[in-house]
C-alpha cells in the first residue's frame, strides 16, 4: 500500500493585512510625475519664421533659453523647426516654443 500524501498548508497572503485606504480623508487628488499634458495649440505652430531667423527657444527643454538660427522646417503633425544653438548643437524644436529675436538695425 502506497504512502499517504501529507496535505499541504499554505500561509496566509501578506496583503491580507494591509490597512483599507481612509475614504474622504484627503480633497487634494495625487497627479503622477509621469503624467503628460498635451498642448493642442502646438498643432497649429507659429507663422512669421522662415529659415535663417534667429529665435530664442522657450519650453522646459533641451537648450531651453539659448540663442539659435532656423536651419529647416520639419512638417507633421505638429510643425517644428530645425534650429543650431551658438554652441554649435542643432535639435528639433516645436515652432510654439520658438521666440524671434529682432533684428538689431
Amino acid at each position: 500500500m502506497p504512502a499517504r500524501k501529507r496535505k499541504v498548508s499554505y500561509p496566509a497572503p501578506r496583503t491580507a493585512t494591509r490597512p483599507q485606504p481612509a475614504f474622504g480623508g484627503s480633497e487634494t487628488t495625487h497627479v503622477r510625475p509621469t503624467v503628460v499634458s498635451i498642448d493642442l495649440a502646438a498643432r497649429t505652430g507659429q507663422s512669421g519664421l522662415s529659415i535663417g531667423d534667429r529665435v530664442r527657444i522657450l519650453g522646459t527643454g533641451l537648450y531651453a533659453g539659448e540663442t539659435a538660427a532656423i536651419e529647416g522646417f520639419a512638417g507633421g503633425a505638429v510643425p517644428a523647426a530645425l534650429v543650431r544653438t551658438e554652441a554649435g548643437r542643432a535639435r528639433r524644436v516645436r515652432t510654439i516654443d520658438l521666440e524671434p529675436i529682432p533684428r538689431e538695425a
